[in-house]
């Protein structure tokens, strides 16, 4: 704050509020602040003074009933001098140092920018500065730290006294620790946004996937027509780059809290063991994985394919972190959340929690705070989309569960993800399907109504499923399919249908109906994203998803799983009900 000696300005003011007989006056705000700066009090006041005029300037006599107000109010109060060196702070009452935590010999003497910081927004000191300089009035919010070096937003009032002659005497500054209130709205901007980058992401996925389905499909195809090696090497790579592009389209569903899950008991030291051979030749030769899987850890209720994924880009975070090589811990322990579960914005009850800890770089707090946020990313281009934690954050609350993520500059980053823990001794079998090649389960002359509104999808489809053995019957909405329906009399054994489609009813609803007029037809959905239809499991009984973009052979598997099924209803597992927060933004 610099100090200003300009005679003091007389403009279009209102009228002087005189007090005590002319013992002192003031210049009421009128509303005159109100597209200046923002007040924290709600508006931009009429009657509070935004300057002083006083006929005694001494700080001496103390012994009044305002001065006792002064110290015995809450709100924080300060005066400083502009006609000493560097506006220091001449008075500082009670209130302002148990905000600030510094005692009245440390503050006294001092100019108030000892409380700003790294963080503190330079914009709004010079608003301060500019308002000091002009001896006017300014209202704004800063970020300032305390003595122990605990950030805290503080909304300040700052206006000019003057003596009886108009000489600028003393700064007047009320302070208001507003903190709460911005970390309030923080969030909820944050949850706003994040919100409609998920429902745009939703809304993209369909057709993307479309498009997806269609290279990929054709891609493949075009790969068992040809055994010509100098053919085989581009239609591989063109295969590869729809496979990153169907990658990245779930990690944005994921995000989104988009994609169905389907959460099982799952023992997750059997997880990790049985994927630990992937992980290590995910990070490389430079990273040395280490376990620390505790015993006797309960099930977690949890889809375990999309925690491997959610592990996988933990891990490569981890790397990137280390380019120089060094040790990721994995650990499982089980935890009960009783007294500080509202610390973790979590129900009481038992959890597993699954942590990951490297010795990397560590991120500094700006970064730790923007860590899950969709394509914030400090990698160089072309090294991250900035996906990967936002899809670890969306799953592990679509979960149920919390994620959490402690990290120091230097001292590395500890990453824990907690989810609603099962009593049960099941250990889930899982047998993988990575790299194993097995024949194709084909058809043996049943009848399959395709119902796809992309032509390009519908006739790839009606290719895999002819060439697999089928009768295929096709139709482009659920009003063209009824009407295909009636007129097979029976003779259809399974409904493929598209979820979202234009016309008078989606996939779901045709569904319904179809298995109203045949009990015994087989019903596989598909879509290019699962809406929330399906993420509220609201799905027809007996109905599976196949989502977008597939390979012929999970095509072929699910085609015969669920005309297999179609005699007898789904037996759905009986698990407890899941614990956790819906939506946290």
């Amino acid at each position: 704050m610099n100090q200003n000696n300009d005679p003091k300005q007389v403009g279009s003011s209102p009228s002087p509020d005189i007090q005590g007989e002319g013992q002192s006056g003031g210049i009421p705000a009128a509303g005159q602040h109100k597209n200046l700066s923002y007040n924290p009090m709600g508006g931009p006041g009429i009657t509070h003074w935004q300057e002083a005029t006083i006929t005694q300037p001494g700080l001496g006599e103390r012994g009044n009933v305002f001065f006792a107000a002064i110290e015995m109010t809450r709100m924080p109060m300060t005066l400083t001098d502009p006609n000493l060196p560097d506006n220091p702070v001449v008075f500082a009452n009670r209130a302002f140092q148990d905000l600030t935590g510094y005692t009245e010999e440390e503050v006294l003497g001092r100019n108030c920018r000892f409380l700003q910081g790294a963080h503190t927004d330079r914009e709004a000191v010079d608003e301060l500065r500019q308002g000091i300089n002009e001896r006017r009035a300014v209202s704004v919010e800063l970020l300032n730290y305390k003595r122990d070096g605990t950030p805290f937003w503080n909304a300040c009032f700052v206006g000019p006294v003057f003596d009886s002659e108009g000489r600028l005497l003393y700064f007047f500054a009320s302070q208001l620790d507003v903190t709460r209130r911005r970390t309030s709205e923080q969030a909820y901007r944050q949850a706003q946004k994040m919100e409609s980058i998920g429902q745009l992401t939703a809304g993209l996925a369909h057709d993307f996937n479309n498009l997806l389905q269609v290279v990929s499909g054709n891609l493949e195809l075009a790969l068992s027509r040809t055994d010509d090696e100098s053919l085989r090497r581009p239609l591989e790579n063109a295969s590869r780059a729809a496979e990153r592009g169907a990658k990245l389209t779930k990690q944005l569903l994921a995000f989104a809290r988009k994609t169905r899950l389907e959460p099982k008991p799952t023992n997750l030291n059997a997880l990790i063991a049985e994927f630990g051979e992937m992980l290590e030749n995910s990070v490389g030769p430079q990273i040395e994985i280490e376990l620390n899987l505790r015993a006797r850890v309960p099930s977690a209720l949890v889809d375990p394919v999309h925690l491997e994924m959610a592990v996988l880009n933990v891990l490569i975070n981890a790397r990137d972190a280390m380019p120089k090589g060094g040790t990721v811990t994995i650990g499982t322990s089980k935890i009960h959340l009783n007294g500080d579960a509202a610390a973790h914005h979590l129900p009481p009850g038992d959890y597993v929690a699954l942590t990951i800890k490297d010795e990397g770089e560590g991120m500094p707090p700006h970064v730790l705070e923007r860590a899950t946020e969709p394509f914030f990313t400090t990698k160089s281009q072309g090294k991250g989309t900035g996906l990967g934690l936002a899809m670890v954050h969306g799953f592990v609350q679509q979960s149920l569960g919390r994620l959490e993520i402690e990290s120091e500059c230097g001292k590395g980053t500890t990453l824990r993800m907690l989810f609603p823990a099962v009593e049960t001794q099941a250990i889930m079998l899982r047998q993988p399907s990575r790299d194993l090649a097995h024949a194709e389960p084909r058809g043996q002359a049943e009848t399959i109504l395709i119902v796809e509104d992309s032509n390009d999808v519908l006739e790839l489809a009606c290719e895999h499923l002819t060439a697999l053995g089928y009768i295929v019957l096709t139709a482009r909405d659920a009003d063209e399919a009824l009407a295909v329906f009636d007129k097979a009399e029976g003779k259809i054994d399974l409904l493929f249908t598209d979820l979202v489609m234009p016309g008078s009813m989606n996939g779901l609803a045709l569904a319904d109906v179809v298995r109203e007029r045949a009990l015994g037809i087989g019903v596989l959905l598909t879509t290019g994203y699962n809406d929330d239809l399906l993420t509220e499991g609201k799905a027809s009984v007996g109905a599976d998803v196949l989502g977008k973009p597939y390979r012929r052979t999970e095509l072929a598997d699910r085609i015969r799983s669920a005309l297999n099924n179609r005699d007898r209803e789904r037996q759905v597992p009986s698990y407890p009900p899941a614990r956790g927060p819906r939506h946290e933004g």
